[in-house]
């Protein structure tokens, strides 16, 4: 299993928001949204000033799904 976030990218589209707007209200690292795009961790913290910044839930960001690269 695998962190998801393609709900986090379609919120930004609904929001015409993008991503460097998103760094600059979270006050997050354009690092920490590379890292998401590619599938790698990121701190808990990242992800609570992503939801606090957009006044959404965890999972309105990102969801658990299969690996595919695991078969």
């Amino acid at each position: 299993m695998v962190f998801s976030y393609n709900r986090l990218w379609k919120l930004l589209i609904d929001r015409k928001m993008k991503k460097k707007e998103l760094c600059q209200l979270a006050d997050i690292s354009h690092v920490v949204l590379t890292r998401m795009a590619n599938g790698g961790s990121i701190t808990t913290d990242s992800l609570l000033k992503i939801c606090v910044a957009l006044e959404c839930k965890l999972d309105d960001i990102m969801e658990l799904v299969e690996d595919d690269s695991a078969e």
